[in-house]
């Protein structure tokens, strides 16, 4: 496990499991400690239990059993405001974008502030100026500044993502969950929203974790690898200490594993 800053990590999970209401295990006790500002990517084949276990961190998703704690503190029994605003300080970045595709650029950005904004303006559509400073101010970071009236739909992949990207910031998290986010991308402007997101994190100071099915991208942006197989943690080490043999078990088939064991 990582150290964390005063010994207490900004997310964890304290021996997490997940069954879904047909029966299906996703998670089976996984144990995960990131520090603040650590950059984490998980790692394992499609249907590892990656996004539930995205999702459990996110409050998204309660556990079965065990624990997820923020900041050293069980949220799971926090409700109404509280939870609302406990849930703003995490980021979350999805592989289908999910913008509002006829609203503009400064709109889906705006998404990010309602957590803080009273209900009924929100519900008249008032836009407070710090609040649209904060929008604008991510966009242009996410280098979208003449996009800002630009309808999402009329977008490239890319941008649209980066639209999400600034939505997330828009909220000022301490921590950004980014579930596949480049999962319908080109390498190549994969490989530069992912710098991206890594980028502002380092910047702000915020600790992240993101799923990627990209070792390579992986090894190149994150601090520390988090391994996943059919629900089960095969390792959590520095990035530079996890070998071709390590990733080999991962992403072995089933009979090949099992040729192994054998």
């Amino acid at each position: 496990m990582t150290s964390t800053q005063n010994g207490v990590p900004r997310v964890e999970a304290d021996t997490v499991s997940y069954t879904y209401p047909d029966g299906t295990a996703a998670l089976h006790e996984v144990s995960v400690r990131v520090a603040p500002g650590e950059i984490v990517a998980v790692l394992g084949r499609s249907g590892a239990g990656k996004s539930t276990l995205m999702r459990c961190l996110a409050g998204l998703d309660e556990p079965t059993s065990g624990r997820v704690l923020h900041d050293g503190s069980d949220r799971g029994g926090l409700r109404g405001r509280a939870r609302r605003r406990a849930q703003a300080r995490v980021g979350l970045v999805f592989q289908e974008f999910q913008l509002v595709e006829r609203a503009t650029v400064l709109s889906n950005a705006l998404i990010g502030r309602l957590a803080y904004q009273p209900l009924l303006p929100s519900l008249v559509h008032f836009v407070r100026r710090r609040d649209r400073e904060i929008a604008v101010e991510a966009v242009r970071r996410l280098g979208l500044d003449d996009q800002l009236r630009k309808r999402a739909d009329a977008l490239s992949g890319g941008q649209r993502q980066r639209v999400a990207i600034a939505r997330a910031l828009v909220q000022q998290p301490d921590m950004l969950l980014a579930d596949e986010p480049v999962a319908n991308l080109d390498p190549v402007v994969a490989r530069g929203v992912v710098d991206d997101i890594v980028r502002l994190a380092r910047v702000e100071g915020l600790t992240a974790v993101l799923n990627l099915h990209d070792v390579d991208l992986a090894r190149h942006v994150a601090d520390r690898l988090v391994g996943l197989r059919a629900g089960r943690l095969v390792f959590d080490r520095p990035t530079t200490t996890v070998t071709a043999a390590d990733l080999d078990l991962l992403y072995a088939t089933d009979r090949a594993l099992a040729g192994v064991q054998g």
